[in-house]
Parts: C-alpha cells; structure tokens; sequence
C-alpha cells in the first residue's frame, strides 16, 4: 500500500520504475554485480548498486547473488515493501556464489575444473595500483618483473611474455612481436579504467588459442550503465593521487551519461612520474653511484648525490578509453569502446646501468621511444534461443601497436632508433546452447591479423646526418591465426560436472629478409603451422562446503615473426639472429585442486604438473658457417632460438580467507613454483616462490588493511644461463657469486569516507623502506612509500 501510496504522490518515472538499490550492510556502500534473477531472467546491479528489475516483477521470489556477499532468495512482494532496497551482509563463502568468466560466459565456480583468480572493482579501488602491472602483482597471484619504471612484465607458473595472454575487453592484446625476453604492454591499459579482472592459471588453449599456456590475464573495463527509468541520467568519478617515492601525480575522471536504451562513459588519465626512490636497507649493489649526461658536448660520468635515487627511471603516461552502448531490442546488446594509451619516452634503467667491466657505463642513452596503443573494438550480444545458439556474441577489433628502441654507445655520437609498428585485426564469433538436459554447449571461431612496419636509422647527435640501419624485423612481415573451438559442459549428477574441449588452430607466418645489411643464407620466411588443443576436466562436490577439481589439458603456442625473423642485440656482445625452422611449443598440464569452505572461511589448494615440448630455448648458432658476426659495430656471439630442450615445470597455489569477527577478515596465498630445461638448467620465467597476507578491517566509514608481501631467495646455482649474464640485476652472495635475496613489505592502507561520494586513502607501502629488487627486474622497488588519493563521485 505503501508503495501504491509513493506512485501516486511521486512522478511515476521516479517512483514506479522499480529500481533495486543494494548496498553493503556494514558501510552502506553500493554493491555492484551483484546477480538479481529469477525465471524469467536475470539484471546485474551497477556501479551506483542499482538495477531495473521491471522485468522480474511477475516473479513470486527473486535471488541476488554475489561472490562476496553469497546468494538470497526474496519475496517480490517484501522489496516493495522495503521500497526496493536491500541491504547484504559479506558473510558467506559459499562455492555456488563464485561467478568467474570461463567458456567467455559468465559460470558458477562449482562447474568449472580450473584454478582461477578474481580481482573485483573493490580490490582495485582499494589497492590504488599505479599501473596495470601493479594491479597484478598487489593481487598476490601474479609474480611481476620490471627492468624500468614504465613497465611490467607478468610471470605466470613458470612461463611469461609470449607464453602467458593478455586479454582486455574479450580481445586478445599479444601480438606477433611478443618476446621471449619481458614485454612492457600490460601497463598500456589504463588501471583505474578496470572494472574487474580474472588470472586463468594454465593452458588456456581451447577457449583463447595461441600463446595461453603459463595462464591468461582477462580484463574487464569500464562499461556504460544505462539509465534506470525514462530521461537521462549522469555520473561523474573522480580520482586525484599523489606518491612520495616516484612524486607521483594521477588524476582520473570518468563519467557516464545515458538513457534507458544508450549511455555513453568517457574516462581520461594522466599520470607523471618522476626519478624513483630505492628503500635504505638492502643490499648496496643496488645503488645507483654514478650516472651519465651529456655536457659541452661530451658525454660525463657524475657522482650522484643520493644514490638511492635511480636517476633516469621517471615517465608520464595518457589514457582515454571511449564507449557507446545501445540497446535497440531487450535480447540485444551492442557495445563500441575505443582505447588509447601513449607515453613519453621510456628509460631502459638495466641498460643504463650495465657496465663494461672497468670501462664503466655501456650505454649513455637508452630508451623506448613513447609506446602508442589503441583499439577499436564492436561487440554485440544476443540473448535469444534458436536452433543453434540460446546465447551469441560477436567481436570485432582493430588495434595499432607502436614500440621504438633508442640507444647510444657511451662516448660514441651515432644514436639509432629501430621503430616497430603492428596493425592488429581480429574477428571472434562465440555461442552458447542447451543441447540436452544440463549440458550445455560453448562454442565459436576466431580469425587474427597481425601486419608489423619494422625501420631503423642512425643518427650523428652532432652532425644531424641520418642514415638507414637493419630493421629489427624484416618489414612488411605478416602473421595470421584461424581457429575453431567447442567446450561441452554436462551436469552428470548434482555432485558431478564434467567439461571436455578441442580446439584447432592454423597460422601462417610470412616475412622477406632484406640483404641491404647481411648477407641472410635464406630470403623469406614462409611457414605454416597446425595444431589440435584439448581439455578434459571434472568437479567433484563430495558434500556440503567441497569441491574438488581435476583437469587434464594442452596448450601450444606458433613462432611469431619475433621468434623467428628477429636481429637485434640481446647485450654482452650477443646477437639473436633469425631461424625459419621453428616449430611450435606443445604444453601438456595436469591439475588437481581442492576447495573447502565454511560460513565465514574458505581454504583452496591446487597441485600443478607441466610438461613443455619443443620449447624455444635462445642458444648458440651459426650465421653463414660462423659463430661471430658484427652487429652495430661490435664483434658478437651469434644465437637463436631453437626447438632445442624440453621442460618441466611444476608446483602448488595455496590461498585461504577467514572472517573471524564482524568487522575483521583475513586472507593469504602462497605460490611455489619449480622448473627445469631437459638438460637440467633452470627455466628463466620461473618466479622465486612468493606469498601474500592480508589483514582487514572494516566499520562504517573507515576501513584499514595490513599487508604483508614476501618472496623467497633464488641461489647462483638457480639462476638460468641467461640470468647469470646479468650481474648488475643481482646482489653478491659473499662468495663470488651472485643472487637474488629474499625479501619482505609490510604495507598498511587505510580510507575514511566523508560522505557517501567522497572517500580519502591514505597508505603507507614498505613501511620498514626496504631495499630489495624482484627477481629478474633491472630496477628496484620503491623504498618507503606514501600515497595519498582522493576519490568522489557524483
């Protein structure tokens, strides 16, 4: 009656449109993504904890359900009475509440058989992440190398760079010139722009293809949200934050406009960063006593006066991303987002610190030129049953990749510049069916374009006289990916869920070498590869609060034009040199997890097996009959990668979560992580084994959070070949060698909301200014960190 009551007295648009508000029992903060559904179909609530339930009103009982806050059944007829609010309480673990993004469609956790990682709105808000990269890393489920401020290159399970997929908005972002060594292009994606992410830990080949073989990052970004009842509506987020160790300055701003069939969101981030400041305690390898610069001409060495600042690290980055959503039916969904990303030039700090033994500093420049990203991507969804599909999606996807190298011999005037440009076009159509009782059907196709400009030039820095130079790759160079998929989901039992997958794939690979600069043994690159991926897993729910998992599954990944078409420099009077007879990789990984979980806790563990056939190792080669070429003027050893060695890697995932009080949780995970070539040598992408713990406290407007981030010593003996030719990266061991230490943070985060849209952070990161370096990176991590954010909206 109440209800009736506000109809009448209220404009019907504002009173009658029944819009369910939910919000956090404990903060009143709005929930987002949380699930309401019934029979007749189901909305997910927006960032403002809204959704437009109109169209469940004919429903007795309607659930929500939401990975933190568990699931609930309500009567239709109680939210109106409550004048459609709701209040939920995050209580509950429960495994059926858990939705990931597998089969690239929304699932409950209890149906798929795989090791996956969730990073929500609110661990991203929360973590208050730089960068794309630190997102991962802060997450405690990604292990990330860094050889410059403006990068981060994710390890994943023993593999990384071209052996991991990065995946932004159903688009995969690797392209044909991924390395072997540490790629930067994660951090192109703009971090506050992210709405949720998920880490797939091990092959991914039969829903993502090519290159899913250590695991797959798949980001989520900012969606436009349409209005809840008739005329427009408008929301504006904002972020301003500021750090000590780099002197940081972010601002972020992003709004939506929309109406019940369109929105719009615009989002913008700029962000500066200055020199990077080193911690005080730690190894004294680390500090940067000398830097070079150019006076009068002359390049000089000078002493710097505070070695824990590592001059020339500091960057700035912009980020724009674009969307467009419409709505011209109820079953159909069409979304267009553009990205852009560009920075400034970036400092290659490991190359600016190496050396050449007592003739001091190697290099007096080296950088990336300003790293351009973007994409064009158009996706439609259509929820609507036919004889082949109850669910359809398409997406479509332009992207440009620019990437240049710029570096300058120490007292010598001739600077060059190597330039990279890649066109990506990409193509997926994915379905899913009901194809009998409780099994369900995902299948689709999926077509990749890769087409890369590759130039060089050197330049006399006192003359202005330029000149061509070999090109890193061979120009014009094309890559191409075609596949088909289809995954089978079967519901045996209420105890049973088995899934079963193939995939098969083709790529080809094209490229023509020219002989202006070397004299090649061979003109063009021409090959054709095929493969046939697999997977078979089951879940087994034993009882109440069970799960157990096991999976069986290959991955592989094709030669890009970077394995096998590239020259270049690798340092320490090394060049990789191009080798057509490449074959592709073939991964092959057993799982086995188990979860358990109670009302307020959760434990999950995961044992991994790998085996890696055909793996591309970079070793000793012949150019011509000879073991030695000039590259750049330096006489230099000539290597490539080849189909020379296989590999094991092997290990567990452990995390657990407890919430022992109404306003206190706690949760931890730990990864070990063990490999090894064939012939016995450690794997490069292998990560120290590393954990994380948090400690959280939340009450009304204030919340708290101690973290505790560790990572365990890898001895000389450990460390692969291509590490061991790398000792400014490491700190000495006290008997001639050297290592890379253990170390451990202590951080602690805290945010006091004024009002319902305005919210301080306030952090401390490695409150003990620690001086320590992840392994593999060429730079340190940040001492003593404050970081100061303020965030509203309205």
């Amino acid at each position: 009656m109440r209800f009736l009551l506000l109809c009448l007295l209220l404009s019907p648009t504002l009173a009658c449109a029944q819009v369910l508000s939910v919000s956090d029992a404990s903060t009143g903060k709005p929930v987002p993504n949380v699930y309401v559904f019934c029979e007749l179909g189901g909305v997910l609530t927006d960032e403002k904890g809204q959704a437009n339930i109109e169209s469940l009103s004919n429903c007795v009982f309607i659930s929500v359900q939401h990975p933190a806050y568990g699931s609930d059944h309500i009567r239709f007829s109680e939210l109106q009475r409550n004048y459609f609010t709701l209040s939920l309480k995050e209580s509950t673990m429960s495994l059926a509440t858990v939705q990931v993004k597998f089969n690239k469609w929304e699932q409950e956790e209890k149906q798929v058989p795989i090791n996956i990682a969730r990073i929500p709105q609110k661990e991203v808000k929360a973590t208050n992440p730089q960068t794309t990269a630190d997102l991962l890393a802060a997450s405690g489920e990604v292990f990330i190398q860094k050889s410059q401020l403006g990068g981060g290159s994710p390890m994943i399970r023993g593999f990384a760079t071209s052996r991991v997929l990065l995946v932004v908005d159903g688009v995969r972002m690797n392209t044909a010139i991924f390395r072997e060594g540490n790629v930067q292009n994660v951090i192109a994606l703009d971090a506050n722009a992210v709405e949720s992410a998920e880490v797939v830990f091990g092959p991914g080949a039969v829903v993502y293809g090519s290159d899913a073989m250590g695991g797959v990052m798949d980001f989520h970004t900012l969606k436009p949200q349409y209005a809840h009842k008739p005329g427009e509506e408008a929301s504006i987020n904002y972020l301003l934050r500021t750090s000590s160790a780099s002197f940081e300055k972010t601002a972020h701003v992003d709004f939506n406009l929309a109406s019940q069939r369109f929105a719009a969101l615009s989002s913008f981030t700029f962000s500066d960063y200055d020199d990077l400041q080193m911690g005080s305690f730690g190894p004294n390898a680390y500090l940067r006593e000398v830097y070079q610069t150019r006076i009068n001409g002359m390049d000089t060495v000078l002493n710097n006066p505070d070695p824990r600042k590592q001059v020339q690290t500091g960057f700035s980055q912009f980020n724009l991303m674009q969307k467009l959503r419409y709505r011209p039916m109820k079953d159909l969904d069409i979304l267009y987002g553009f990205h852009y990303s560009l920075s400034s030039e970036v400092p290659r700090y490991d190359r600016l610190v190496t050396t050449d033994g007592a003739e001091g500093l190697r290099n007096a420049e080296w950088n990336y030129g300003p790293q351009l990203w973007l994409m064009h991507n158009l996706s439609a969804n259509l929820y609507r049953s036919t004889s082949f599909f109850d669910r359809a999606k398409t997406t479509l996807a332009y992207q440009e990749f620019e990437e240049s190298r710029i570096d300058r011999r120490f007292g010598r005037d001739i600077r060059r510049t190597r330039t990279e440009k890649v066109r990506a076009y990409s193509a997926s159509f994915d379905f899913e069916k009901s194809v009998w009782q409780n099994a369900t059907l995902y299948y689709g196709t999926e077509a990749v374009f890769n087409q890369l400009r590759s130039t060089g030039f050197s330049e006399d820095i006192t003359t202005g006289i330029s000149q061509p130079i070999a090109s890193r790759y061979p120009d014009g160079s094309r890559w191409a990916y075609q596949a088909l998929y289809a995954n089978l989901q079967q519901k045996v039992s209420d105890r049973i869920n088995v899934q079963a997958g193939i995939r098969g794939n083709l790529v080809q690979l094209r490229g023509t070498l020219s002989d202006d600069f070397y004299a090649f043994p061979f003109t063009s690159i021409d090959n054709d590869f095929n493969a046939l991926n697999g997977s078979l897993g089951a879940v087994f729910l034993p009882g109440e609060g069970w799960q157990l998992n096991l999976n069986l599954s290959n991955g592989f990944r094709a030669p890009n034009i970077d394995d096998a078409a590239k020259i270049f420099d690798s340092g320490d009077e090394i060049v990789v040199v191009p080798n057509p007879q490449l074959e592709p990789e073939y991964l092959y990984s057993a799982d086995l997890g188990l979860i358990r979980s109670g009302k307020n806790w959760r434990l999950e563990g995961t044992l991994y097996y790998s085996y890696l056939q055909n793996a591309l190792i970079r070793a000793p080669f012949s150019f011509n009959g000879r073991d030695s070429i000039e590259y750049d003027g330096v006489l230099s050893q000539v290597q490539a990668l080849q189909n020379t060695a296989a590999a094991t890697v092997y290990g567990a995932q452990f995390s657990g979560e407890l919430r022992f009080a109404r306003h206190w949780k706690v949760n931890a995970s730990y990864h070990f992580n063990e490999g090894k070539t064939s012939e016995g040598e450690p794997i490069r992408h292998v990560a120290p084994n590393f954990g994380r713990a948090q400690l959280q406290y939340e009450k009304g407007p204030f919340s708290a959070r101690g973290v505790f981030s560790f990572n365990e010593s890898i001895s000389y003996a450990w460390l692969a070949p291509s590490e061991k030719e790398k000792p400014e990266f490491y700190a000495p061991d006290g008997q001639g060698n050297f290592y890379a230490p253990a170390w451990s943070t202590f951080d602690l985060r805290t945010e006091y909301r004024f009002a319902k849209a305005i919210s301080l952070q306030l952090a401390c990161e490695n409150i003990f200014d620690v001086r320590y370096r992840p392994y593999s990176s060429g730079i340190s991590a940040p001492g003593r960190n404050f970081v100061l954010a303020l965030r509203g909206s309205f």
